[in-house]
């Protein structure tokens, strides 16, 4: 076996998982835990020897009884440096210990013998830094968002930099930043606009891109080459560049504090990627298909409608899905052209209500977690639609 591999090897292992616990560690450290006695260079020393006793012990003993093992030893041993800790701590730290053996059993004697073992750990453990490091950074946020949107004035005045949530209050003390912003702000009716503007440009988007794609991808006219390539030119330009002009006309319009203004402009910054993601799409469906309609004497609709849409329904959900999280995250256009709070989408009321000195922040935060949970929720519901209808149309078949 190549000692310059297990030494890499140690070495990327042990500082994945310093990485681990030193992240668990701040976080503890944010919830008001006083993290004493913590020796970096003890956690990169266990770690190195964990990864090794791995190599050394081989499958002698089963993969699931180590794991337990050097979890416990580990929690035991942070537990008796650091005294006096809740339990989720160490249940937490247990589980960290946990992950990154079962992430390192692959690792074995002939599996480091190879000739670019060393490159290959080093790229997985990399890969799995990143993963990690990206879900903190988009997490954390959140749930600081989700944490002060629970606390009280005093509680924020007295120790702003706390990010712990305090359970023992009455639910509704807890809750109360959700009750006044639904009761006070009046944030139903900006979830009731919010939610027209997104499911109508989902629908409307629909309506055009669906034709509009099909025609991209089957059939024959002049300009066709031109558009295919050229569908995408308008995101070139930065939306602040549009904004000016489109102010101006829609003032003119009357279209000014009105869903209808919305609604155009959403739909005509989304159909251009709409049209792109569903016409890749369509060219991997089988002519044969339609060739087959054509004979039972259907007219393009009715392909459309009875072959091209129920076959494309991965492709189709994705670009739903995609541009109800545009327009219902969308803020420059909403700024620009809602001036009356009756109007207001959500990431307006968000705005408008920040520049008022008088707002709390917990209101604040509680009004950015409505508008942030819908589209996590239903993103997480619809990712296989999204992954599905991303990548099935890079298949030629």
């Amino acid at each position: 076996m190549k000692v310059k591999n297990i030494i890499i090897y140690c070495i990327v292992s042990s500082l994945f998982l310093f990485s681990l616990v030193s992240i668990w560690k701040i976080l503890a450290t944010l919830q008001g835990l006083e993290v004493k006695n913590f020796n970096f260079s003890l956690i990169f020393f266990i770690g190195f020897i964990i990864s090794l006793s791995y190599l050394i012990l081989g499958n002698k003993i089963n993969n699931r009884i180590k794991s337990i093992f050097f979890s416990l030893a580990f929690t035991f041993l942070d537990s008796y440096l650091i005294q006096s800790l809740p339990m989720w701590y160490s249940i937490g730290i247990f589980l960290i210990v946990y992950f990154f053996t079962s992430k390192i059993q692959k690792y074995s004697k002939e599996y480091l013998n190879q000739e670019y073992s060393s490159q290959i750990v080093l790229f997985d453990f990399l890969t799995l830094f990143g993963i990690v490091l990206f879900s903190f950074v988009i997490l954390f946020p959140f749930y600081m968002m989700l944490v002060t949107s629970f606390k009280t004035q005093i509680a924020l005045l007295v120790n702003p930099l706390d990010f712990s949530i305090n359970f023992n209050q009455d639910m509704k003390e807890l809750f109360k930043s959700y009750f006044v912003i639904f009761k006070t702000y009046k944030f139903g009716k900006f979830i009731l606009t919010s939610s027209i503007v997104s499911i109508g440009t989902v629908i409307i988007t629909l309506i055009f891109a669906i034709p509009a794609a099909y025609a991209v991808a089957r059939l024959n006219f002049f300009g066709k080459t031109f558009l295919s390539t050229s569908i995408l030119i308008i995101y070139m330009f930065p939306a602040i560049v549009l904004v000016i002009p489109l102010y101006t006309v829609f003032s003119q319009l009357g279209l000014r504090n009105s869903i209808e203004g919305l609604l155009i402009v959403y739909t005509a910054t989304t159909l251009p990627v709409a049209i792109y993601m569903l016409q890749g799409y369509f060219k991997s469906i089988p002519k044969e298909l339609e060739e087959a309609a054509i004979l039972d004497r259907q007219n393009w609709f009715g392909i459309i409608f009875k072959i091209i849409i129920p076959l494309s329904v991965p492709a189709i959900s994705s670009v739903a899905l995609y541009v109800f999280m545009i327009a219902w995250n969308e803020f420059l256009f909403s700024l620009m052209f809602l001036d009356n709070p009756n109007s207001f989408t959500l990431s307006r009321a968000i705005q408008y209500l920040s520049g008022d000195a008088e707002t709390p922040r917990q209101y604040l935060m509680a009004g950015s977690v409505i508008v942030t949970l819908p589209v996590l929720l239903i993103f997480v519901y619809f990712e296989k639609y999204l992954v599905s209808g991303l990548t099935a149309g890079s298949v030629k078949g």
